[in-house]
């Protein structure tokens, strides 16, 4: 019965496939990932229980499986193959519906082909492949992997260091007079800055870092709002793990001091961005598309 239910487990991502069309349908056809999953979220009313699950790479479980959704309609060519900062409906994805089962079939079909490219000595003829299978050689499986190191490290710095190297990050984004205050009794602050938007605009921030293991609560954001007050225009919240839902909305709530959330796949990205500390390379993704007309 456990295994059964493991194997569920595996490729219950499929069910966000018809979510994800119809979310960014709803947005006009394009959007950012963290759109789509709100949008999806509210469409299927996602219980916080499960938006706040966490695998125990520090990713959210409800995001790693729309994420997954995402590459195999991308791989059905439903979704623009781009750059992961914006998921684009494809002309046929914009003409597509899906239910549970054209979903299942969409499903089957890429995990067949799939197969072709790992084993192509074992191609299976008139059967279907094991319906958990995820693919391991893919550009989604690559940066998870790179992802799970990246937190990995964070996780084994000193808190001090964290603190350093988020400094650094923040110079990096064009922030000026960073600095650590060191100061225990600082209400949760552990460092500040200024932002020079123009020559004649800017504002102060201040900031926190933390190597969460959970996901923050909407408490730790209340209290760095709290500490903030009369010293700084912008807060920001920065950790190794994740935000919970309610603490998402906290750092939005209207007529609040408003809290940028920067979690640990934010991190990532930023720090792929400014390149500090991962030295980009160039892989090759088989493009199945290309080959079939020529069977």
């Amino acid at each position: 019965m456990a295994e059964q239910k493991q194997k569920g487990k595996q490729s219950e991502f499929v069910r966000w496939f018809a979510p994800l069309l119809q979310a960014l349908k709803d947005l006009g056809g394009s959007a950012a990932p963290r759109e789509a999953l709100e949008r999806i979220a509210q469409i299927e009313k996602v219980p916080d229980a499960l938006r706040n699950e966490i695998l125990s790479s520090g990713q959210e479980r409800f995001y790693n499986q729309v994420h997954w959704a995402r590459q195999y309609l991308v791989w059905e060519g439903l979704i623009d193959s781009g750059k992961r900062g914006v998921w684009t409906l494809t002309p046929k994805g914009l003409q597509t519906q899906l239910d549970a089962k054209s979903a299942r079939e969409i499903f089957l079909g890429q995990v067949r082909k799939r197969a072709v490219i790992r084993k192509p000595s074992t191609v299976v003829v008139g059967g279907t492949p094991d319906s958990n299978d995820k693919p391991e050689d893919t550009p989604q499986a690559d940066e998870d992997a790179s992802l799970e190191s990246f937190l990995r490290v964070l996780k084994g710095l000193s808190p001090n260091g964290f603190e350093r190297l988020s400094m650094r990050l923040l110079r990096e984004a064009g922030f000026e007079r960073v600095s650590v205050t060191g100061r225990s009794n600082d209400g949760g602050i552990d460092g500040v800055g200024v932002l020079q938007l123009n020559d004649l605009v800017s504002f102060n921030v201040v900031f926190q870092c933390k190597k969460w293991e959970g996901s923050v609560p909407p408490k730790e954001i209340r209290d760095l709002r709290g500490a903030m007050a009369g010293r700084a225009e912008k807060g920001i919240f920065l950790t190794t793990s994740t935000f919970t839902s309610n603490a998402r909305a906290e750092a939005e709530r209207s007529g609040a001091a408003p809290i940028e959330l920067v979690d640990g796949e934010k991190l990532f990205e930023m720090f792929k961005r400014y390149e500090l500390g991962l030295k980009p390379r160039t892989v090759f993704d088989i493009d199945l598309a290309f080959f079939e007309q020529f069977r």
